[in-house]
């Protein structure tokens, strides 16, 4: 079982999402948050120039994402999910990378997440990938209503 959850990873795609992609997001999406954006949401940042929206593919299967946008050198990673069946096998953190990549490749040097306090699992992935807690938010998120810890990369 651990090598094939080693390899899995090895055969995702990372692409760039488009509108047609929206109906594969949106379960993945709404098994991943207490409060789903909408898909609204997801089509004005597809029609941005200073967004990205990146899938990653297992064959022609949509198996998760990632959000981010940017302002000058710096970014945010807004939105990572990841279809709860494909938890733990490398997704996330192969999403994460590629945007990292493709933001320092704009010459961004920072990027910025926020994550739930009580989320251990995307904590711990996150500081795998280099991020470290620089604030809080009181309240930041509902459903319920919790703190977010704001973690901080270098990307230089």
């Amino acid at each position: 079982m651990n090598a094939q959850r080693e390899q899995r990873p090895r055969d995702l795609v990372v692409r760039s999402l488009s509108v047609a992609d929206l109906p594969k997001v949106m379960p993945i999406e709404r098994d991943s948050f207490s409060m789903p954006w909408r898909e609204t949401t997801f089509q004005g940042l597809l029609g941005r120039d200073d967004s990205e929206l990146l899938g990653a593919m297992r064959e022609e299967d949509l198996v998760g994402y990632a959000v981010c946008w940017w302002v000058g050198s710096q970014a945010e990673l807004g939105n990572v999910a990841v279809r709860p069946s494909e938890r733990g096998q490398g997704t996330g953190r192969r999403l994460i990378e590629e945007v990292l990549v493709r933001l320092l490749n704009r010459g961004v040097r920072e990027c910025f997440l926020e994550v739930r306090e009580s989320n251990d699992t995307a904590r711990s992935l996150y500081e795998q990938c280099g991020f470290s807690v620089v604030g809080r938010r009181r309240n930041y998120y509902a459903r319920p209503s919790e703190d977010a810890l704001v973690m901080r990369k270098d990307l230089v």
